[in-house]
């Protein structure tokens, strides 16, 4: 008899297929549905069912297929493993995560520099060095802050020692913060008397020393200190420790004329003043001040008209005063 007759008294499924009677599989009382000894959960797509050779249909999808529990890996067995070596993913991304290890950064080694880097005799020389220079660097300002300094106790007791240090290079005024500062132009040349080499007497013409510390100065982002400030100085110092008649007044005014003296040989030999186996003889100063011109709006007259001031002759090849054969 045919499985799937009416008449069999076999219970219908949805669709007219057969379903077991029991957990058996097993169908109706006659025993029809045992002989194909396995239910049909059982039986895949391709079956044979009962004896007539038919092949079983798949069932009907009424919707969609509601997810079922996930099955760990312990549980998935063979089939897991074909599906993840199939795609190729995991084994990958696994075997590459074990094998590609984090690079560990280096750390840069600090190298000693400066006085470090130096041998141990080598640094004791440096610091010995340094220690020295900063005792001449704090002795100097000391003494020039005791020379701006009012008058005190170390003045009084130590004033020759302070100036003996301080002039007449490092002298030091306040006429940029007075009341009425310095408001001239002011040229200093000189000029000397040669003894050529034939042993004739020569006068070289007038050099304009301030013009040439000017032409130094001009586009230089750092000029020397000698060249703003030496000559300028110097004549300000001689100025203020002489009379108008260009008498020296105590022992600072000597002092003056002898680095005027000093300043004027080392330009002439830095010009070939005295030429080919020429000496020096005598040095003569002068300069030419002009009065700078007021702004419009101060309402202030000054004369335009130049002042010179010539000194008299200082001999600078004897070793007695500087004013020795003044002409």
């Amino acid at each position: 008899m045919d499985a799937y007759d009416t008449g069999s008294g076999a219970r219908q499924g949805p669709g007219g297929r057969e379903h077991p009677a029991g957990p058996g599989g097993g169908g109706t009382g006659d025993g029809t549905g045992g002989a194909s000894g396995s239910p049909e959960g059982a039986a895949g797509p391709g079956a044979v069912r009962g004896g007539s050779g038919e092949t079983a249909e798949p069932p009907p999808v009424s919707g969609p297929a509601e997810p079922g529990p996930v099955r760990d890996a312990a549980e998935s067995g063979p089939s897991a493993g074909t599906a993840e070596s199939a795609s190729g993913t995991a084994p990958a991304t696994a075997a590459t995560a074990e094998q590609v290890k984090p690079v560990e950064p280096v750390e840069p080694v600090d190298l000693p520099t400066g006085v470090a880097a130096l041998s141990p005799r080598y640094q004791v020389g440096a610091l010995v060095a340094l220690a020295v220079v900063a005792v001449a660097v704090c002795a100097h300002l000391g003494l020039v802050f005791l020379h701006v300094a009012p008058s005190n106790t170390l003045t009084k007791q130590h004033g020759a020692a302070v100036d003996e240090w301080v002039f007449p290079e490092f002298e030091q005024n306040w006429k940029l913060f007075a009341p009425n500062p310095l408001q001239q132009n002011i040229s200093v040349q000189v000029r000397a008397e040669v003894s050529t080499a034939d042993g004739e007497i020569r006068t070289t013409g007038w050099y304009d020393l301030s013009a040439e510390d000017g032409r130094a100065i001009d586009g230089n982002p750092v000029p020397s200190h000698t060249q703003q400030n030496e000559l300028r100085r110097a004549w300000d110092f001689f100025v203020a420790t002489h009379d108008s008649d260009d008498r020296a007044v105590g022992l600072r005014g000597t002092l003056s004329e002898s680095y005027l003296r000093r300043i004027a040989v080392l330009r002439l030999e830095r010009n070939d003043a005295a030429g080919p186996g020429g000496v020096v003889e005598r040095v003569q100063y002068r300069s030419r001040t002009t009065n700078v011109e007021p702004p419009s709006w101060s309402g202030e007259k000054v004369s335009d008209r130049p002042t010179v001031r010539e000194l008299p002759w200082w001999t600078v090849s004897g070793s007695g005063d500087p004013r020795e054969g003044a002409a």
